[in-house]
């Protein structure tokens, strides 16, 4: 048997520690480089699969997902008025488009009955 020195040496030195910053130095880095979290919530009952939910987030500022191609903002039109505008005037085209359409047809087959 091998003795066992259980003297108090002090505290343990951890060489792996997290460099202490502030909240404010840590957010500016998360949205200058990105963070992803990735996750999978599964669901089974007997070897039946029930329900599948995948869950992923990117936190980042505009400038860093813009990098990372990411900007389905600027295309929603419930979150952009320039997306809104776009998508009511592709609307208002289209629907020209068909009334031009419909009036034509009107008109060939107004003509063909005289």
């Amino acid at each position: 048997m091998t003795d066992v020195d259980l003297r108090y040496a002090g505290p343990d030195p951890q060489p792996y520690a997290p460099a202490t910053g502030n909240l404010a130095d840590l957010l500016e880095r998360v949205l200058d480089k990105g963070i992803v979290i990735a996750g999978d919530i599964k669901i089974d009952l007997l070897d039946i699969e029930l329900l599948t939910i995948r869950l992923r987030l990117f936190i980042a500022s505009v400038d860093t997902a813009k990098k990372a191609g990411i900007d389905w903002w600027e295309t929603d039109p419930a979150l952009s008025s320039r997306a809104a505008r776009d998508a009511l005037a592709e609307e208002n085209e289209r629907l020209r488009a068909r009334l031009d359409a419909l009036e034509g047809a009107a008109e060939e087959t107004a003509g063909a009955a005289r």
